[in-house]
């Protein structure tokens, strides 16, 4: 005669389902600490990309800067090797659109160091004057704007640096009193701040 398993009791039924229940919330918050985890690493992961990429790009080399003639805004032309004895810095940027390059030169203008020390500080961009001078008057910038068609971005390696194809980086050039290149960086940034920009290139003209 076949014997039957007597029916666990209530309370073995209550004690069970609450062994059952632990454990189940036991694998949960493992599983939940391992996502955390993951989480983590790939936000440490994403960020640490991000201020790598964002890091500026600087050389030290010196050498005689390429000349060059450009229109600018208000209708005159430059030629780099006019401008020595002063020193100069070449302001390249991505122009029209780019809100965080024209308020750039914008901070620097207000900057009353850049003129004191004699430096010269040329914004350019490659658009028609046209293109550009909604955002000059947007936010109150007043240099006239030198116009590239690429060629200056490209002799300085400026092109295809930054955002956008085509364009150049957000960065600068400094240039000695005798036509010397002393010093240029590139900022992903898309910013660098007037006053650091001035300590750059004072320490570097010495």
């Amino acid at each position: 005669m076949t014997q039957t398993k007597p029916a666990p009791s209530r309370r073995a039924q209550v004690r069970m389902q609450q062994e059952a229940d632990q454990s189940q919330a036991k694998r949960r918050a493992t599983i939940g600490r391992a996502v955390s985890a993951v989480v983590v690493v790939l936000i440490l992961a994403v960020t640490a990309y991000g201020l790598w990429s964002a890091a500026p790009q600087q050389s030290e080399a010196s050498g005689a800067a390429p000349d060059f003639t450009l229109s600018r805004t208000d209708g005159s032309t430059v030629t780099l090797s006019s401008l020595r004895p002063d020193p100069v810095i070449l302001y390249f940027n991505e122009g029209a659109g780019c809100a965080s390059c024209t308020v750039q030169m914008a901070e620097i203008e207000k900057h009353p160091g850049f003129e004191e020390a004699g430096i010269t500080v040329l914004p350019i961009v490659m658009n028609t004057a046209e293109q550009i001078m909604p955002d000059l008057a947007q936010f109150g910038v007043k240099t006239p704007v030198l116009l590239d068609d690429g060629t200056v971005s490209k002799a300085y390696d400026f092109l295809d640096k930054g955002m956008h194809a085509g364009l150049p980086g957000h960065g600068f050039v400094l240039i000695d009193g005798e036509g010397v290149q002393r010093w240029s960086a590139l900022y992903p940034s898309m910013w660098l701040e007037p006053e650091e920009l001035l300590k750059e290139a004072t320490s570097r003209l010495g």
